[in-house]
């Protein structure tokens, strides 16, 4: 049986209170091992020690940073195979994707290693002769990372990674769901020579270890992927001592098809944008809404490629689409779906957990499509979280603006379409973080990631991945004329 202890001070370390949790397989209920839950009392000390190693780790040069972060990258390539078998026995995901998470895990790694190289002062203007204006960034201080189950090896390195570059110690609360794969990266971390005190793990539940985080006097800044309620919670913990924020909160993504789109394309697009890690995942499909023209053949195409999906454990060769990873989803994507039925809607593939026998107790959920949802049902107005595609037939190009910008949500938007000026056009309406355009997935490593409305502020990835951990700071300087006679006077 595995375990995952807090660690922190360059030590793994029991919880104060003793508590820990069952961390089990979703494919199949057996017992993966326990994780530590971290007390408000065992945060306390893990900043502590964050504290005491802040001015060595600020004063590091940056080349000096990256070697370290390029030797981690190194090391969690060479043992990905047990950290992908890791995650997989965890969160429930095939071994395929947790491969493919935790490469782009690495490449996120080695990116920030030469971005922290790069984000250079600058001088500016001035409006007198002799004065010179320097703008310089420098390290926010401690910062605090909290991490979500769906993909937390990715995420992971999405905060861990530019936090280090920059300078600054970080306090990471690991999802208790998922934490031993977490656990084998940090492990590569320490061994390659972070420091003692730079890097710790407080693995536990929001209420307690990620409200002691957020409300922390010595946490200068947070960067969290959570659910808008948390990350509400974590704004209002944060404003003691004013912490600089990023949050990447809930999303509820429409997937637009126009009357010219290439339909076996956009139908393929949306079952795996739909589907894929069971629909865990903030950039989810959540609402498919057709122009008329299009309904029809997109909806068969679309169920022809749901239907062909089939469930498996993630370890099993060949898995693609496996169990979801907690109980609660399971209630809330069912309860979705007879409120979405309740009001005038249709299933038209899946329809709940799967009852075929074969997967024995894990938590295996069918992918369910959901025709002519009503706007006002749960499917359509609120984030599933799950294996949940909702379907809409919208009047015409305006109607469809209309309707994927009436929600509080704003993370991410798809269009599909064969007339790319249309599909622009269409883009710069939708009020989103970020649209992807014949593309199912809006993450790219060198842009921003990150919402509007209540999805969240602040921005992961790009360069703009620094900005939360790097204060600037102006130094203006009067700079006196050389004197009469000398060289160059």
């Amino acid at each position: 049986m595995l375990e995952c202890a807090l660690f922190y001070g360059g030590a793994s370390r029991a919880p104060a209170s003793d508590e820990w949790s069952d961390v089990r397989n979703p494919a199949d209920g057996s017992l993966v091992g326990r994780c530590a839950l971290a007390s408000a009392k065992d945060v306390d000390r893990a900043v502590g020690h964050a504290l005491k190693a802040r001015l060595g780790w600020s004063q590091t040069c940056p080349d000096e940073r990256a070697a370290i972060l390029r030797r981690a990258a190194d090391l969690v390539d060479a043992r990905l195979e047990e950290i992908a078998v890791l995650l997989t026995r965890e969160q429930g995901k095939p071994l395929c994707d947790s491969r493919k998470e935790i490469r782009f895990g690495t490449r996120v790694i080695r990116y920030y290693a030469e971005e922290g190289r790069r984000r250079f002062g600058t001088l500016r203007p001035s409006s007198l002769p002799n004065v010179k204006n320097v703008v310089a960034y420098f390290p926010a201080g401690v910062a605090g990372a909290i991490v979500p189950w769906n993909y937390p090896v990715d995420l992971y390195c999405w905060k861990v990674a530019p936090a280090l570059a920059a300078g600054c110690p970080v306090v990471v609360k690991p999802p208790p769901e998922t934490p031993f794969a977490i656990q084998a990266v940090l492990e590569c971390f320490c061994e390659v020579g972070v420091p003692s005190g730079v890097l710790a793990n407080v693995p536990g539940t929001g209420p307690e270890a990620g409200a002691a985080l957020a409300s922390h006097p010595d946490i200068a800044c947070i960067s969290a992927t959570a659910s808008v309620a948390a990350g509400q919670d974590i704004m209002r913990n944060a404003a003691g001592n004013l912490k600089r924020l990023s949050l990447e909160l809930g999303g509820h993504a429409p997937f637009i098809v126009l009357p010219d789109a290439d339909i076996e394309s956009a139908a393929k697009a949306a079952m795996r944008r739909s589907f894929s890690n069971m629909g865990q995942i903030c950039i989810t499909v959540n609402r498919i809404l057709t122009h008329p023209e299009a309904h029809a053949p997109f909806v068969d195409a679309l169920v022809e490629e749901t239907r062909a999906i089939e469930l498996a454990p993630g370890l099993d060769p060949g898995a693609l689409y496996g169990p979801v990873t907690t109980s609660a989803v399971i209630e809330r994507s069912q309860r979705h779906i007879d409120d979405a039925v309740g009001k005038g809607a249709k299933v038209i593939a899946g329809g709940g957990p799967d009852t075929s026998g074969r997967l024995g107790q894990g938590l295996f959920f069918q992918p369910t499509l959901l025709d002519n949802a009503p706007l006002d049902s749960l499917p359509m107005t609120e984030e599933t979280y799950g294996p949940v595609a909702a379907i809409r037939q919208c009047g015409s190009v305006d109607e469809l603006l209309a309707v994927s910008n009436s929600l509080r949500f704003g993370l991410a938007a798809y269009v599909y379409s064969g007339n790319l000026e249309r599909a622009w056009a269409l883009a710069d309406r939708l009020e989103f973080g970020a649209v992807g355009i014949n593309v199912s997935d809006t993450s790219e490593l060198q842009a921003p990631f990150g919402g509007w409305k209540l999805s969240g502020f602040g921005r992961e990835l790009g360069p703009e991945g620094l900005d939360v951990f790097l204060q600037p700071k102006h130094i203006k300087m009067r700079v006196n004329p050389l004197p009469a006679g000398a060289p160059g006077g």
